[in-house]
């Protein structure tokens, strides 16, 4: 009986040390783990939107945007806002193509306040290598070709692949995982057209009591895509 008591005690003192060393880890290590992530997130948005181009803190400059179909994703998506001299500049935030090859492929946008594209990468993706992977920008330079077009730069039916009557390239033997992109990163910039006011709504209310008028054309529609 005292060596049942005695074993019950000595694997309770084990379980309150284990559980102390592991509440001093994470509370030691969380503080390092969250700047890491704050780095990469960085690194990726200035990846596409330089640092030259703002001077607020980016990382804490965020707004929750409810899901939504262009962004193809069924959560919230955070935005985050970049700023100079106090004026809108541009945002970075990610979008979800869901018909990518082999699944959801997963990209960051940089839209400047103008509506021009400042760049796209890929987060994630699980297309075939050697093809569909040619997305990444350490394949290729084919991501690199959305930096500076805008809804109406190509107009007309530009937004599609050339397979399909537009401007993009698409691979050898991989045409759905650019088609898919293309048409990403335009329903992202048709988010970020309607939307721009509720994502920098201090702007437009200056905007507004100063009685200036919109000069963007409408938004294009949706380049078809089959």
């Amino acid at each position: 009986m005292r060596n049942v008591i005695g074993a019950t005690i000595l694997l309770a003192l084990f379980a309150l040390i284990g559980t102390a060393l592991v509440a001093f880890t994470f509370d030691s290590t969380k503080e390092r783990i969250a700047q890491n992530e704050r780095d990469a997130i960085l690194r990726s948005i200035h990846s596409i939107i330089p640092a030259s181009k703002y001077d607020n803190d980016i990382f804490k400059d965020t707004i929750e945007a409810p899901p939504s179909p262009l962004l193809g994703s069924s959560k919230p998506t955070t935005i985050y806002r970049a700023r100079k001299d106090g004026r809108p500049a541009a945002v970075a935030f990610a979008a979800t193509a869901p018909d990518g090859y082999n699944g959801a492929i997963k990209l960051l946008v940089g839209i400047y306040y103008d509506g021009t594209l400042a760049g796209v990468r890929v987060i994630s993706e699980n297309e075939t290598p050697g093809l569909g992977d040619q997305i990444e920008l350490d394949r290729t330079h084919w991501i690199l070709a959305f930096s500076g077009k805008s809804l109406h730069n190509p107009g007309g039916t530009g937004w599609a692949v050339k397979k399909d009557g537009g401007v993009f390239d698409q691979f050898t033997g991989a045409t759905i995982t650019p088609r898919a992109v293309v048409k990403a990163v335009h329903k992202a910039l048709l988010y970020f057209h309607q939307h721009r006011d509720e994502l920098f709504p201090e702007a437009a209310k200056t905007k507004a009591e100063d009685g200036e008028q919109e000069t963007h054309e409408p938004a294009a529609k949706p380049a078809e895509t089959h």
